[in-house]
């Protein structure tokens, strides 16, 4: 029997040029796992488990390629087995995973919440839906601002008020704004002077505590028939000027007043009027001028002395109060002409207040009668100053304010 040999290449050890093997992987994961020194700078561990994959991946040769994967496999079933057997085993006891609940609790779902809804009720009131509830009940109120605060925008006051040097000067000052500090805000007292503005006076309206304007009148007195109109015509300048919003009142600083007259000057919308009580020139008796009314509705006139009753309107300067806007808003109110209105220096004593309410009234029909039936005396105008005073002699008066003992007494 004839046998068959087979004769190896003749190239089967013949080297490359650069020394490499023709069946050989010449790759650079090859390289790197047979090369020493390559091999040699990777831990023992690390370069084990390479060796392993790429022995199984790239192998040497040909011949030992069935081998090789067969060892592959192998491997690869080992390791996935022990990794299964590790997970399968339990670490803690199968008692303490049945023993912990995980439901929840029932006190901690959520409910709906039932509220009751009325009409025309400030207060809702959740009912108590569980008796294991937390919160019991619940009331959302509204606020009643009205009762919460007693704040009540006011009308503002613009009180005039000319005066003069004369003996009782600081007196009349003093007196009229300690009454003016217990008037509710907001307040304004114009104070005029003429030709010159005093310190004294000054120094008197600071200290009162009142807010306040010191205004100052330029004029020739020897061209002036009643300084009073003059002054007053300076502060309704000062009012048109800044248009200043309130209610306008003559308060001469000799006049006695009451609490209630400025309570009720923030009542007036347009025009208000109301009786003044006054001594006659003969100081003997008591008389009253101002208007006759029905409720806040004015119908007539009291008057007692016969010069004065062709007069249109009988009213003491001291009896009437105006809305300010007149003077710097003449359509808003109406008013047939848009010249500004003044006080007359030119027109006959007693004269002066008619003239002037002619130019802010019309009629009757635009006046306002306060307090309702003018039944009420809220001022008086005595006509009580002493003229001519004279001092005892040692005293001196310093701008007829303040009187002071002299040194040679």
């Amino acid at each position: 029997m004839a046998s068959i040999r087979r004769t190896l290449s003749p190239y089967h050890d013949r080297p490359y040029q650069n020394g490499g093997n023709p069946f050989s992987v010449e790759s650079a994961s090859h390289k790197v796992l047979y090369n020493g020194k390559a091999s040699s700078a990777l831990p023992s561990f690390g370069l084990g488990i390479l060796k392993f994959f790429a022995g199984g991946l790239f192998p040497k040769n040909s011949r030992k390629s069935v081998n090789s994967w067969k060892k592959w496999i192998y491997r690869c079933s080992m390791f996935f087995s022990l990794g299964f057997l590790l997970g399968m085993a339990p670490f803690g006891g199968v008692e303490d995973v049945r023993s912990r609940d995980f439901s929840f609790d029932e006190s901690f779902v959520a409910k709906p919440v039932e509220i009751v809804k009325e009409e025309n009720v400030k207060n809702l009131v959740v009912e108590k839906p569980e008796e294991n509830f937390v919160v019991d009940k619940v009331e959302l109120g509204v606020v009643d601002v009205n009762k919460r605060f007693d704040f009540v925008p006011r009308k503002q006051l613009i009180v005039v008020t000319p005066t003069y040097n004369r003996a009782l000067q600081a007196y009349y000052l003093n007196r009229l704004g300690q009454l003016l500090r217990l008037v509710p805000p907001p307040l304004l007292w114009i104070v005029v002077e003429m030709n010159a503005a005093s310190l004294e006076t000054a120094d008197i309206v600071r200290k009162t505590g009142v807010m306040y304007r010191h205004l100052v009148t330029k004029k020739n007195l020897t061209d002036i028939k009643d300084r009073g109109v003059h002054q007053r015509n300076t502060a309704l300048e000062h009012i048109e000027r800044h248009k200043l919003d309130g209610i306008v009142y003559f308060a001469d600083d000799d006049n006695i007043y009451s609490l209630e007259l400025f309570e009720s000057l923030r009542a007036i919308s347009r025009f208000g009027t109301w009786p003044v009580a006054m001594l006659a020139q003969s100081k003997n008796k008591a008389i009253m001028e101002g208007p006759v009314c029905n409720g806040s509705r004015v119908i007539g006139w009291h008057t007692n002395e016969k010069s004065k009753r062709l007069r249109r309107f009988h009213v003491d300067m001291s009896g009437f109060a105006f809305n300010s806007a007149i003077l710097w808003d003449p359509k808003r109110w109406k008013r047939p002409t848009s010249d500004p209105i003044r006080q007359l220096d030119t027109v006959k004593e007693g004269f002066q207040e008619t003239t002037f309410i002619e130019q802010v009234v019309e009629d009757e029909s635009q006046m306002e009668g306060i307090p309702p039936g003018c039944s009420r005396i809220m001022n008086w105008h005595l006509h009580l100053e002493a003229r001519g005073v004279s001092y005892p002699r040692g005293w001196l008066l310093q701008k007829n304010l303040d009187v002071v003992i002299s040194n040679s007494s």
